[in-house]
């Protein structure tokens, strides 16, 4: 499980727990204000409807109580939102029925547990419990307009009163309100939980790019100090290498100078990169494009052939102002990192779409091995790496990349099944060039 899940499922947790007291609340405001009316209007405490809708009250009491006691039990807290929000559309339904029926007050109480369902369930369930509010009023006006039962307060004959235009269109309101409030609380809904998801992976971009500010300097000037003297070994080596008999014991050892000083040299160049990328070559990039290209160079690297299954979606007008060689470098990089985490064969997938608020979204997602939680908090650390002939720096110069131009990179991973990476750009008309 990520850190993401549990962080969601304790977010929905404390959802359900703040439901449960306002139902609660509820129940006991209900039996306040029936014993205010009651008293009110010189009522007896046992007169329907009243005594019926304080056995509602205390049904509901009581059923607070088993939710709390169900929430600390499980972990299955879907399962748990899911029931209540149902049986709730039921109370709804006989306070309905016990205040009136046709000529109740409370008929708004549906909208309310679908604005919450929505909350819990997103649209998808906001639009199940639409449809089971809407069922239950039909069939409970249609049961007392023919006359089949009998509201507890102020039932009169519906037939002889109101023709069955009148009943179809209160029914048909009562339909349409009840999925106008469910597709625009889903919405809502949505947006929220987007827009959460996108503060939490700022935020943390935000301190990872802090930390590494702290070491930037002092990995820049050692590169610099190393930069000088590495070249002046590298020609030195190579003239000494010139003099040397070929396959001799001497050549032997030149040669494994020589590959050694190409390595500090790849080293010396990432650490640059991480600590000055340049965006003198940055312009309006179409990253769909890039993309089909650098997947079919990937997937034809002998290397991955027929080891990783690519699937792509995404959408073709996403524009981000980019050097090229910069995007092509984090995306290829995410690339291997992904087909390095499949020990067999499997699927990276790749996605690309742009958002409403003018934001261009990259995910890749692979069925590999994942990521352990301990390895997860330095992911992003410079010269960190779990690879026996690895420098650290690949995703430490992706994150340095995507921050200089103010884009976002976050993950998401659970071991033994795979990991997601997100990296989030500006759309190209609102970057300022």
């Amino acid at each position: 499980m990520t850190v993401q899940d549990v962080k969601g499922e304790s977010d929905l947790k404390s959802q359900i727990r703040w439901l449960i007291l306002l139902r609660a609340c509820f129940a006991v405001m209900l039996i306040v204000s029936g014993l205010l009316f009651t008293s009110q209007q010189h009522l007896s405490f046992f007169s329907q409807p009243f005594l019926t809708l304080y056995n509602i009250a205390a049904f509901i009491l009581v059923l607070s109580i088993v939710y709390l006691y169900w929430l600390n039990w499980t972990d299955k807290y879907l399962i748990l939102a899911f029931f209540q929000t149902c049986l709730d559309t039921v109370i709804v339904t006989a306070i309905i029925f016990v205040t009136g029926s046709y000529d109740s007050i409370f008929t708004f109480l549906y909208l309310v547990v679908i604005i919450y369902s929505a909350m819990l369930l997103l649209q998808k369930g906001g639009m199940i419990i639409a449809t089971l509010s809407s069922l239950q009023y039909a069939v409970l006006i249609k049961l007392e307009y023919y006359g089949l039962i009998t509201p507890l307060r102020n039932g009169t004959d519906l037939s002889a009163t109101l023709d069955e235009s009148h009943i179809i269109y209160r029914i048909v309101i009562v339909i349409l309100a009840c999925f106008a409030v469910a597709i625009l609380s889903g919405i809502l809904s949505l947006q929220l939980k987007v827009a959460k998801q996108d503060l939490k992976i700022t935020q943390t971009h935000l301190k990872r790019v802090e930390k590494m500010e702290a070491i930037d300097e002092i990995i820049s000037g050692i590169a610099h100090e190393v930069k000088n003297p590495l070249a002046s070994l590298s020609g030195s080596i190579q003239l000494l290498h010139e003099d040397t008999k070929p396959g001799s014991y001497e050549d032997k050892l030149m040669q494994i100078i020589l590959r050694e000083t190409d390595r500090l040299k790849d080293i010396v160049n990432n650490i640059r990169l991480f600590s000055k990328p340049r965006k003198d070559k940055a312009c309006e990039t179409v990253l769909s494009e890039m993309i089909e290209e650098i997947v079919e160079l990937f997937s034809n690297d002998p290397v991955w052939s027929g080891k990783v299954e690519f699937s792509t979606h995404m959408k073709p007008d996403c524009r981000v102002f980019i050097d090229p060689s910069h995007f092509k470098q984090i995306l290829w990089n995410l690339l291997t990192n992904a087909a390095q985490s499949i020990p067999v064969s499997g699927r990276v997938t790749i996605r690309l779409y742009r958002s409403r608020n003018n934001r261009v979204y990259l995910t890749i997602k692979d069925t590999g091995q994942g990521i352990s939680s301990d390895q997860a908090r330095h992911i992003f650390d410079p010269f960190y790496t779990t690879k026996p002939d690895g420098t650290g720096l690949g995703l430490a110069i992706i994150h340095r990349l995507t921050d200089t131009y103010n884009g976002v990179i976050d993950f998401e991973s659970t071991p033994g099944k795979g990991t997601l990476f997100t990296i989030i750009f500006p759309a190209v008309d609102s970057v300022k060039k």
